[in-house]
């Protein structure tokens, strides 16, 4: 006999129909409450009102109003980007009468219920992230570039791109800097970050990453425009790892929301004034209208409200630095009319001058030659004087150096036209036969240096310094350009002809003088203890045996220095100058096996 399998409906409709048959309760089995909601059903809906039923209860008190449930929609329609957290934000800064702000729970389950959202795999827990922020405003900024706005010719439809220099102060958020700009140079960037100083005071940090408008540490190792700023403002300028956004991650957070909010919305502008109107009203909207999450994530907090500027009063205390300068770097020819008015009259044939800025490198051209400044000098403006014997570089009526002219009768002529004018005297005076002169000169690594196409021997101590050289008609005096030390003296090679002819040649100062205060050295005691400094030779005992020690030499004494704060001191008993400073390196036997 084969089984048959009833449903569960089936059984139901049996049990109910055994009962009105007469049969009792006990026979069928199912406890006398279940059996007569059963028959209730059956006499309301015949078998149909057998099958399952959902044990949803009718009524829930804690459940999120109709009214949440459609406003929760219509802000995530209208702003699709719009999360759980933010919508609650929003819902708490602009509150309606009697409703009550759901939690984010409970908008993320309404987003998924009305297929406004997707589930999503669990990320990484909170707690993994090692998080930092400084505990008030203006104690950090982070700074980055950013691209993506296009600007677009009218007339040809040609687009290009155009970058925005950013800021965010560490502990607000707060939007500092936005600036426009069409090609992210040095200088530029220079610019924002000067506006922002002058607008909101001085932070006492700046992190940012490893660019090239930021720093040369990748590079030659000096310093750049922003670096400078920073040094003369009293700015720590903090570095990132290199490939590590994460190390700036508020002001690459501020993108993320500067890209699809702004960038991607809007639409081509036909100049950079355009741009920056647009971007500042968006700027304004992210400072004062819209909370950050990140802020507080209970209640709704703009970073306006956490951001202080550094006080008027404060400001006016330390003034700030800017290089003289600090504009968009004019082109080559523009930039030698910069400050001479053009010229009225036709060129006379003699020298002529112009004026330059010197660019963020510090790398100069000048009709087809290089002039070397250096950045720390980026910015200045130069002023040229140039024939075709001779050119010097001065800067505010100083000069800087002086070089042999390159320059023809034609490249004069070229010049003028450009916009330099009929030359003044030349800003040092012309030099005089038989008298002394000086130039400047780098010791090379072996101590030598180069005067009238000759290899002279200077110091070794002196190698990789620059130094001035005082030529006299049988005298070479080596100096310190900054107190006119003497340093050297030696022999003139040269014939009274070259002297005029060397390079970079200028008239004499007066002459230097040798320091005051004692010449240290250092000799290499024998092996009695014995050492020998000016012609003079000094015991101290086999104790002091093959040991280097440290000699003050003045005029009258010998100060030797034996460690622990000991000295002895000698009378000097010879006029021999200290020629060598360094002791001599002990010789190294060979082995013999």
């Amino acid at each position: 006999m084969a089984l048959v399998v009833l449903s569960v409906v089936e059984q139901r409709l049996d049990a109910v129909r055994a009962v009105l048959a007469g049969a009792t309760v006990v026979a069928v089995g199912v406890s006398r409450s279940t059996l007569h909601r059963w028959i209730g059903r059956y006499l309301a809906g015949n078998v149909a009102g057998l099958a399952d039923r959902s044990h949803r209860p009718l009524s829930c008190s804690h459940q999120a109003a109709t009214q949440v449930e459609v406003l929760v929609a219509e802000l995530r329609r209208k702003h699709p980007r719009w999360g759980s957290k933010r919508i609650r934000m929003q819902l708490l800064r602009s509150p309606v009468s009697g409703l009550v702000v759901p939690s984010e729970r409970t908008i993320n389950r309404i987003l998924l219920r009305h297929g406004l959202a997707l589930p999503r795999p669990r990320k990484r827990p909170r707690e993994s992230f090692v998080r930092f922020e400084r505990p008030g405003p203006m104690q950090l900024w982070q700074v980055d570039i950013v691209g993506g706005l296009w600007l677009v010719n009218a007339a040809t439809g040609e687009l290009r791109e155009a970058k925005i220099v950013t800021g965010v102060d560490d502990h607000s958020r707060y939007c500092v800097m936005a600036k426009v700009v069409e090609r992210a140079t040095s200088r530029a960037v220079c610019v924002a970050f000067a506006e922002a100083l002058a607008r909101f005071g001085v932070p006492e940090e700046v992190q940012s990453d490893n660019g090239k408008q930021f720093t040369d540490r990748f590079g030659k190792g000096g310093e750049v425009m922003f670096d400078r700023i920073c040094r003369k403002n009293g700015i720590k300028h903090r570095l990132t790892d290199p490939f590590s956004p994460n190390q700036n991650g508020k002001v690459e957070r501020f993108h993320g929301t500067l890209r699809p909010d702004f960038l991607d919305q809007a639409e081509p502008f036909e100049s950079v004034a355009l741009a920056q109107a647009a971007l500042d009203v968006w700027v304004a909207d992210y400072n004062q209208d819209r909370p950050h999450q990140a802020l507080d994530p209970t209640l709704p907090v703009t970073p306006a409200e956490r951001f202080t500027p550094i006080p008027e009063e404060q400001r006016q205390l330390v003034e700030l630095w800017l290089p003289p300068a600090l504009e968009t770097v004019p082109t080559p020819l523009a930039s030698m009319a910069a400050t001479i008015e053009p010229a009225t009259t036709e060129w006379s044939g003699g020298p002529v001058e112009f004026d330059q800025v010197v660019p963020p490198s510090g790398n100069m051209s000048m009709a087809g030659r290089q002039f070397w400044l250096g950045p720390a000098r980026a910015g200045l403006t130069v002023r040229f004087w140039a024939s075709t014997e001779v050119i010097h570089l001065s800067i505010g009526g100083a000069r800087v150096k002086s070089v042999a002219s390159h320059l023809t009768v034609a490249d004069l002529r070229n010049l003028v036209a450009g916009g330099a004018a009929n030359a003044g005297p030349p800003p040092i005076p012309s030099l005089t036969p038989g008298e002394a002169v000086e130039v400047d000169r780098v010791i090379s690594p072996g101590g030598t240096f180069t005067l009238g196409g000759q290899v002279l021997v200077g110091a070794a101590i002196l190698a990789g310094r620059q130094v001035g050289i005082r030529v006299e008609p049988s005298t070479l005096l080596l100096f310190d350009l900054q107190t006119r030390t003497l340093l050297r003296t030696r022999p003139n090679p040269l014939p009274a002809e070259k002297i005029l002819r060397l390079r970079g040649a200028r008239p004499a100062g007066p002459p230097p003088r040798p320091a005051q205060e004692p010449v240290r050295v250092q000799r290499l005691a024998d092996h009695t203890g014995v050492v020998s400094v000016c012609g003079q030779r000094v015991g101290l005992g086999r104790a002091y045996a093959r040991r280097t020690l440290t000699i003050l030499v003045s005029d009258t004494t010998l100060a030797i220095e034996l460690g622990d704060g000991d000295s002895h001191v000698f009378r000097r008993t010879t006029i021999v100058p200290a020629i060598t400073i360094k002791a001599r390196s002990p010789r190294t036997v060979t082995t013999v096996s």
